[in-house]
């Protein structure tokens, strides 16, 4: 599909056809290329959900001192992980970018001056999710940064202002794992069908209930949830990502859950779906 055609898409399209937004956990980059449970729920989101006009991801792996969005016409697959099988690293997933898409919300945000970026490109927590929702690459996919040295409340503030995206027909994704604890992974157990700890599991039972209650502050203010709440979140990159699409939860709208299962012991795949039924 011509590019400079799907640049021009966006700038026609009018509110109305509002998207869910989603929160994924993504786990191992291995997931992008395996067609297994959690793939397989990607794909078939993919064929639910409408088609979007373009799809934005806060990845866990974009962390940057100030916010960032991608705005290139043709963003680059990138391979950040080492160890792992040479047909990961053979991956090309070649989305188009949407430049004015980049500045449109550039100026929607308020709260923060969002720049262009022009050298990133397609991490592992959006491309490994993505191409198997949309596996001919022909919607646009662009990135948004995580500015680590800002606070929770900062992040859930400025998912609020993306919501002005979703009546726009742009799927918004926030692409992490609520629970993520790699030092403590039982690498002897990732192939079995699910495996957690207890507090893992412990865990990310109070972060549903919560998301669930909508106890947006509580999951904001993530740090006071003792030490199995430590243990689940050691460092805020994988988590900062659910309060995004958190902040872009619609007063009526509910939640639902999937991927709903821990791995590793010390990770969860659990995910949420706002605004619709992920089944």
């Amino acid at each position: 599909m011509d590019t400079n055609k799907l640049k021009d898409r966006f700038a026609h399209l009018k509110k109305g056809n509002k998207m869910p937004a989603l929160f994924v956990g993504h786990g191992s980059p291995m997931n992008g290329i395996e067609d297994n449970q959690f793939s397989g729920q990607w794909a078939k989101m993919g064929q639910v959900i409408p088609r979007p006009s373009a799809v934005l991801v806060i990845s866990a792996h974009w962390l940057t001192r100030g916010a960032f969005i991608t705005a290139m016409d043709e963003p680059r697959t990138i391979h950040d992980f080492g160890g792992f099988p040479q047909a990961l690293f053979e991956v090309q997933y070649p989305a188009p970018g949407n430049p004015e898409l980049a500045a449109y919300t550039a100026r929607q945000i308020k709260s923060t001056q969002v720049k262009p970026d022009h050298e990133w490109g397609l991490d592992h927590g959006t491309w490994t999710v993505v191409r198997h929702m949309y596996p001919e690459a022909d919607i646009p996919v662009l990135q948004l940064s995580i500015d680590y040295y800002q606070s929770p409340e900062y992040h859930y503030r400025l998912g609020q202002e993306l919501a002005d995206l979703r009546d726009r027909g742009v799927l918004i994704i926030g692409s992490g794992n609520m629970v993520h604890n790699l030092r403590m992974v039982a690498w002897d157990k990732l192939n079995e069908t699910e495996y957690g700890y207890d507090w893992a599991l412990e865990m990310n039972h109070v972060f549903k209930t919560k998301i669930h209650n909508r106890d947006h502050k509580e999951l904001i203010a993530y740090e006071n949830m003792g030490e199995a709440g430590k243990l689940a979140i050691p460092t805020p990159d994988h988590y900062l990502p659910l309060l995004y699409v958190l902040g872009l939860q619609g007063a009526k709208e509910e939640v639902s859950f999937f991927n709903d299962k821990a791995v590793g012991g010390s990770l969860t795949m659990t995910s949420v779906w706002v605004g619709g039924d992920s089944r």
